[in-house]
């Protein structure tokens, strides 16, 4: 099938896929565990020729379609599953029914467009030369979900590609973009406990106040990242919370300082977290107290492979109605745990505009706003991407 044609095939599947959409938005679910969202994929792929597997960690699904033609290449498409615990403020008709929870970061048109992208190559199975695994993977809001599903066994053997869609609602409607190399950062989260000696506010002298040693560890933090790392592999470094005291006459015991530290490179993230906990210690002790420092590791950098970015934008320029592709001059300093396929397959994840048509996309509300909406007419062309991919490495490799 031509890429032309690929797509029309998308969009005749429309209603099937914003159907699904919304169903999964009204009853967004956390973490590692979406017993709802997996039972309305399950429902939804139920007629298709797809072999299913789960974990015991995750309600994660892994389907996995086997070509006609006999064994080739294997290629994995991913879609994540999990929403955010904050209020939806859309008024959409769909909207959240369960308070405090939204898909506000688009897994919902993920999971949607994957399961179009699976019902498209079900229909072309007699022409396809190997396998394509298609990944509905629960807990990618920093709950590791995709290292979960690896380490259950869920994507083993491992594919030779992995590809993988995120939207974005403040970007050009049908532009798809992508880069070679870091895409997006590391993330991990950090707290500081400065531990002083409380007193009477009158009488500091008689204390060792916590409070301005927090607040030197923060600015020594930020002259840390501008003198100790190259602007060519930049890190970011955010002290987000600051915690201490009980009333505005008491010195408090200790201070809290709280995190996140991002990277674009194993070697600096290495560097980063060792040069937190020295500055950290050093200030505390340069006014004789301690800090006690905790580094719990997020999601590694993504780094995409460039033959799978020269893939998609291939794929991109094929399909009639698309709206281009654009390689990304830098990498986003937001984290995705695709991150931990791409660690150990080569592929890529690009992201696709979903403003609506005639909207100044640069006003629009971003990912985990409150008010964040789609053009859904833009999924059709997401479905159609994810399958393109596919069909062109079971065909072709990265040639």
């Amino acid at each position: 099938m031509s890429q032309p044609a690929l797509l029309d095939g998308a969009t005749a599947l429309s209603d099937r896929i914003v159907s699904l959409r919304r169903a999964i938005h009204a009853e967004p679910e956390l973490g590692l565990h979406t017993p709802k969202t997996r039972d309305k994929v399950r429902a939804a792929l139920a007629h298709l020729p797809l072999e299913w597997r789960e974990g015991p960690s995750t309600t994660g699904l892994v389907a996995t379609l086997k070509g006609g033609k006999g064994e080739g290449r294997t290629v994995l498409l991913r879609g994540d599953m999990d929403a955010l615990p904050m209020p939806e403020e859309t008024g959409l008709s769909f909207a959240s029914t369960i308070a405090g929870r939204m898909h506000a970061c688009g897994h919902d048109t993920h999971t949607a467009m994957l399961a179009g992208a699976a019902e498209l190559l079900c229909s072309m199975r007699d022409t396809l030369t190997g396998t394509v695994q298609f990944m509905f993977q629960p807990g990618e809001e920093g709950f590791h979900g995709a290292r979960f599903m690896l380490d259950d066994g869920l994507i083993d053997p491992l594919p030779d590609a992995a590809f993988a869609l995120h939207i974005m609602p403040d970007s050009p409607r049908g532009l798809v973009a992508g880069r070679a190399g870091p895409l997006m950062a590391s993330a991990d989260q950090f707290e500081i406990v400065v531990e002083g000696r409380g007193g009477h506010a009158s009488m500091p002298h008689q204390t060792l106040d916590p409070v301005p040693v927090a607040c030197e560890i923060v600015t020594a933090l930020q002259a840390m990242v501008t003198r100790k790392f190259s602007v060519a592999d930049p890190v970011v470094a955010t002290v987000a919370k600051i915690e201490a005291g009980t009333a505005h006459n008491v010195i408090a015991d200790r201070a809290l300082l709280k995190g996140t530290l991002r990277t674009l490179s194993a070697a600096s993230r290495a560097k980063l977290h060792a040069e937190v906990e020295r500055v950290a210690t050093h200030v505390a002790a340069a006014h004789d107290m301690t800090a006690a420092i905790t580094i719990t590791p997020g999601f590694p950098v993504t780094v995409c492979d460039e033959r799978a970015v020269a893939l998609g934008a291939a794929v991109t320029a094929e399909l009639a109605g698309g709206g281009g592709f654009v390689r990304l001059s830098h990498p986003i300093m937001g984290a995705e745990d695709f991150s931990y396929l791409l660690e150990k397959v080569p592929g890529a994840m690009f992201f696709l505009g979903v403003s609506h048509e005639g909207a100044d996309w640069r006003s629009c509300c971003g990912i985990h706003s409150t008010r964040m909406v789609v053009d859904e007419s833009v999924l059709p062309l997401g479905t159609a991407l994810l399958a393109g991919c596919a069909i062109r490495f079971l065909e072709k490799g990265f040639a």
